[in-house]
């Protein structure tokens, strides 16, 4: 079993899940311009599942280049609101907007994982969690925004599941890490087999 990895990402969240489920990893971020690849692919009329896998694998590529005999995992989460892609807010002014677009509303939550070694892709897989946001208004969803550090804010899709963000929610269905962006039921499976 593999059990030291490459993250290609600066996630904090990420690190500690492998690491609470004894993967030692280093980080390395990727630092691959998002918006502008999610722009491309949606040209393309590309899903937001597709979208996902496409940065997942880049970043795991991007690293892989450059640590060739590494085993390197690289993951990306997109919300998913009935086809339409929601991005990272890049204040709170777009968080609030954001809070707004969900508000009442299921969405789903899409995860890509991807492993790659010496520059391609080895393995890669997705998982999604549905999560339907309570009705709530303005001056509630401003009062939770309120709650949230800057730096939790513009990691996690504008709501922590693990943290305040859980009381945004009247029903989730899907795996917690998948949400807080690692399937790593899946990752270990897959590590496992080395």
């Amino acid at each position: 079993m593999i059990d030291k990895i490459i993250l290609a990402s600066k996630s904090g969240v990420r690190k500690k899940i492998l690491e609470d489920h004894g993967i030692i990893c280093r980080v390395e971020p990727s630092n691959v311009d998002e918006d502008s690849i999610k722009k491309s692919l949606l040209k393309q009329n590309a899903t937001p599942t597709i979208i996902s896998k496409n940065l997942a694998e880049l970043k795991a590529n991007k690293i892989s280049q450059k640590f060739t005999s590494e085993i390197i995992l690289g993951a990306d989460s997109v919300i998913d609101l009935g086809g339409q892609i929601i991005s990272k807010p890049n204040n709170r002014t777009e968080a609030i907007k954001i809070l707004q677009k969900l508000n009442g509303k299921t969405h789903q939550l899409v995860s890509s994982v991807c492993i790659s070694k010496g520059g391609s892709m080895i393995w890669n897989h997705t998982d999604k969690a549905s999560l339907t946001m309570k009705y709530m208004s303005f001056l509630e969803l401003e009062d939770y925004l309120a709650k949230i550090s800057d730096e939790a804010l513009y990691a996690y899709n504008v709501y922590q599941i693990e943290g305040a963000g859980r009381s945004l929610f009247s029903k989730i269905d899907g795996d917690e890490d998948t949400i807080m962006g690692l399937p790593i039921k899946q990752i270990k499976e897959y590590l496992n087999i080395f």
